[in-house]
């Protein structure tokens, strides 16, 4: 059973720095690889990142290269979303998900776990 809970989100100014947290209160997180998408009002949810079970491996989309980073700590059954240098077009609801195998993934249909989202808004 797996049960997420995003939190962290807020209100920040452009080139600020926010760290999204994901829990999950279930009994098996370090068997799943685990992602973050966003959806913006009146937009496709989108892929941000991915990261595998044990952590060794992420994926980002490329517009979040080199200023967000996913991480986890398997012992806290905790992931997270360190965002630097947030731009405007970073403002959206922010979702972390859980897959039932091990291994990153990019399209949110493989993720069979949600959370209920944390609300990010990035103002000029």
């Amino acid at each position: 059973q797996v049960s997420l809970l995003e939190t962290g989100g807020g209100l920040v100014q452009a080139g600020d720095s926010l760290t999204l947290s994901c829990a999950d209160s279930g009994r098996t997180f370090s068997e799943h690889a685990m992602g973050w998408f966003r959806q913006a009002p009146g937009k496709d949810r989108e892929f941000v990142g991915t990261i595998s079970a044990i952590g060794g491996t992420t994926h980002y989309r490329d517009s979040v290269k080199g200023r967000f980073t996913i991480s986890r700590d398997n012992a806290r059954n905790t992931l997270y979303l360190q965002m630097d240098d947030l731009k405007t077009e970073d403002t959206a609801v922010y979702f972390c998900a859980a897959r039932r195998t091990s291994t990153i993934a990019i399209p949110s249909r493989l993720y069979e776990y949600w959370g209920r989202g944390t609300q990010v808004t990035v103002s000029a």
